[in-house]
């Protein structure tokens, strides 16, 4: 547990406003709700006594804040290997593999990225979810970003809901595209299952927008890079189904096997044997959070996916393109 002492004095501009607003401005590293508990138990004070949350200020006065930091996450720390593009004392940038669950949860109660980033840097136990801003499923692979410290971590969660942070993925769909184009579809929990996300109207459903290109065509596959322009879950996934192009293997939003007319056995196999959504976070770039040095990341696709992709090219060689 880490003790904190700070000491500072109320800008004349907060005269009139509530103490724990005025304390959140003035220490932004921590959370509204953990000010709020520290005003009410003692540990910020003004002028040395201690006041409700909604006392109203005058300016001038002095603010006391001595407090401990309580433990965020109580998960256990686990020896899981790490890939660490980038790491500095604010934040530290992974590729994650496909099969490896972010947060501990119903099935998954240890065996995560959590829990390896806990064994990695065991003061992550003192952020909430342990610095985890964003997520990726399970069976993605490729980059994240998680904070290291207070700061880092404010300011990561505002860029993401700005939507500062660019997140390029690679993903083959089914189907052979003819043009890129934008989907721009509002995304919520299915009613019928809600382990599936679904295209809703704008009253049930949240913005989301994806942006997508070809890049290669195969004989019934498509090869697509994706942008996001908002980051909701499974939204990669649900877009291009959505378009009716879902990615190749999702168990959730998936059309099944498609084998291209007279696919070699090696093909077959490789198809067959693609168990998880064709789907890798190949590029994240961001401002930093606290030093403004523009960053940028980007990491090779996965053994499998690459070869998926290298089966498909073989196909598409073998036969030319009057199959599609």
């Amino acid at each position: 547990m880490t003790s904190i002492r700070h000491e500072a004095t109320v800008p004349l501009t907060a005269a009139g406003r509530r103490f724990d607003q005025a304390l959140a401005e003035m220490f932004p590293d921590y959370s509204r709700s953990r000010l709020s508990g520290w005003i009410k138990s003692g540990a910020a004070m003004l002028d040395g006594v201690q006041v409700p949350p909604r006392h109203l200020l005058r300016g001038g006065e002095q603010v006391q804040l001595q407090a401990e930091l309580e433990t965020e996450v109580t998960s256990t720390a686990e020896a899981i290997p790490l890939e660490i593009v980038h790491e500095d004392e604010h934040l530290l940038v992974l590729n994650k593999p496909a099969g490896l669950v972010v947060h501990p949860g119903a099935g998954n109660p240890a065996g995560t990225l959590l829990n390896g980033l806990l064994h990695h840097d065991p003061g992550l136990a003192e952020l909430p979810r342990a610095g985890i801003v964003h997520r990726l499923d399970k069976d993605t692979s490729g980059l994240m970003v998680v904070a290291r410290s207070f700061p880092a971590l404010t300011a990561l969660v505002e860029m993401l809901s700005r939507h500062d942070v660019e997140r390029q993925y690679e993903a083959v769909v089914l189907g052979t595209m003819v043009a890129g184009g934008t989907v721009d579809a509002p995304l919520g929990r299915s009613m019928g299952d809600r382990l599936r996300q679904s295209v809703r109207d704008e009253e049930d459903g949240k913005r989301a927008v994806t942006h997508y290109r070809l890049r290669e065509r195969f004989r019934a596959h498509t090869l697509v890079q994706c942008q996001l322009e908002t980051g909701r879950t499974h939204q990669i996934r649900v877009h291009m189904a959505h378009v009716g192009h879902p990615l190749l293997g999702d168990p959730l939003y998936g059309g099944g096997l498609k084998l291209p007319k007279g696919a070699a056995p090696e093909l077959v196999a490789v198809l067959r044997g693609f168990r998880r959504q064709a789907l890798h976070a190949e590029q994240l770039a961001f401002v930093h959070p606290v030093t403004a040095e523009p960053l940028s990341f980007s990491v090779e696709r996965p053994a499998d996916q690459l070869a998926l992709i290298e089966a498909l090219r073989a196909d598409l060689a073998l036969h030319g393109t009057d199959d599609y």
